[in-house]
Parts: structure tokens; sequence; C-alpha cells
């Protein structure tokens, strides 16, 4: 799994700084009453330690939170945090449950994770054709390491 940029960077909630103690405070307590984005929003400041200290472990209960609710990002970031062990301890078997739960929901970043985590066997009995399978949905979506992942493997079976 890999992070390109988009992940764990929000860090803000309606167009405020959260690193400072108001705005902060205001998040986690939108957070503590239910708000599913300003659980996701906490749960990336903790992973990366803006408005507090980096606690990991924290930001993986907030994520849950999140995922439980239905946001889309939180099930791929539960997914990383439990294929890096950031948070939690390494279980990549528990990774490629919470990537299914986001590439079922559409997010192409999980769809193309998943698809490496078959083809490789990481977390999952490796199954090439399952593989394939979400590399397709990822491609279709517009991402283009997968589509690149394609055209190399169909220039390979040439």
């Amino acid at each position: 799994m890999h992070n390109n940029g988009y992940s764990h960077a929000d860090w803000t909630i309606d167009g405020s700084d959260v690193r400072d103690d108001d705005s902060f405070a205001s998040l986690r307590k939108a957070a503590e009453q239910g708000d599913i984005d300003a659980q996701y929003k906490l749960g990336n400041c903790y992973y990366n330690g803006n408005g507090v200290s980096e606690d990991k472990a924290e930001a993986v209960k907030w994520y849950r939170k999140a995922a439980d609710m239905g946001h889309f990002n939180a099930p791929y970031e539960l997914a990383e945090c439990y294929y890096y062990g950031n948070g939690v301890e390494q279980d990549r078997v528990e990774a490629v449950k919470w990537c299914h739960k986001a590439a079922d929901m559409g997010h192409f970043e999980a769809s193309y994770e998943l698809a490496r985590c078959y083809y490789y066997g990481s977390g999952v009995e490796q199954d090439r054709t399952e593989a394939i399978k979400w590399y397709r949905q990822a491609a279709d979506m517009g991402y283009e390491a997968a589509q690149e992942f394609l055209i190399d493997l169909n220039d390979d079976e040439c």
C-alpha cells in the first residue's frame, strides 16, 4: 500500500487549521458527537500529529468509528494501518478485510491495493484472476497505476 499524498493530509475543518487549540477542540467535540467527517479528520490529526501529539493507535480508533459509520476514506486508512502495523499490530488479513470494504464502496486506491494483495498473495491467498478483476475496477475508475499494470500485463502475454 502506498500514500499518494491524499491520505492523512486533511487537517482542516470548515477551512480552519486544527493545529490551534480552539479548532482542535471543536473538531474533537464534533467527532465525539458522531460527526463521521470529524471522526475521520480527527483520525488524520492523530495519525500525523496535527494539533495533537502523534498517536497512531488513537488514529485507528477514530478511523474505525468513521468507517463503522460509512465514511468513504476511513476503511482505506484502516487498511493501511493494519498493512503496515501503524497504531495496531501488523495484520495483512485484517488489512485486506478493510481494503475490500473500501473497494466495494468504489475507492479506487483500495481497489488497486486489493488487486496487488491478490496478485502477490499478501494477506490473502494468491489469486491472479481476482487480482485482475480489482485492477480492472481501479483502471475503469481512471487510476493510472492500474491502467499501466494492465497494459504491461497484456504486453507480457503477447
